[in-house]
């Protein structure tokens, strides 16, 4: 089974990874690890703050060949990032599809106004991030995009809208 987990920046992708890493013991790949690895090592003139398409355009179709990899080897694995198209199933068969599991966090506006401090206090839980362009007014406009862009594509998202308490059962 492959776990394909994306959504706006601290909605708890790497967090929610990390729980179904430890409840199912399924490895995890970072696509923020393979988008760092490959613009420290010059083989991209992309950079950490290319825009979301490019970087995408640049990574999906190196991550959709590792989870074909992954499931012809009939291996399970994570995979979380923001650098997942919402068109994603374009680029599978039925085969792959069957084994592909996908999961959009995506946080109401109300959830964000209530809850921003706790967002930001949050944000180092998994990995040693720094904060320092954190706004509000960019988690709620990222988010609202996310949204609007799931429906688009009639993607199944899970709304946090009153308290975080994400469990997913496989």
């Amino acid at each position: 089974m492959i776990i394909l987990i994306t959504g706006a920046s601290h909605t708890g992708k790497t967090l929610l990874a990390q729980k179904i890493l430890e409840k199912y013991k399924y490895p995890y790949l970072s696509i923020d690890h393979i988008k760092m690895g490959l613009i420290r090592s010059a083989y991209t003139s992309l950079t950490p703050l290319s825009n979301d398409k490019d970087l995408t355009n640049y990574l999906w179709p190196v991550i959709k060949e590792i989870i074909k990899t992954a499931i012809e080897n009939k291996q399970n694995l994570i995979v979380e990032g923001c650098y997942i198209p919402f068109d994603w199933q374009s680029s599978f068969d039925t085969t792959y599809l069957e084994e592909i599991k996908y999961i959009c966090l995506i946080m109401s506006e109300e959830y964000i106004k209530t809850n921003y401090s706790q967002i930001i206090k949050y944000a180092n839980v998994i990995e040693d991030r720094k904060c320092d362009d954190c706004f509000i007014d960019d988690i709620l406009e990222e988010n609202k995009q996310i949204f609007k862009y799931a429906k688009k594509h009639n993607q199944k998202y899970i709304l946090i809208n009153d308290k975080y308490d994400i469990n997913i059962e496989l």
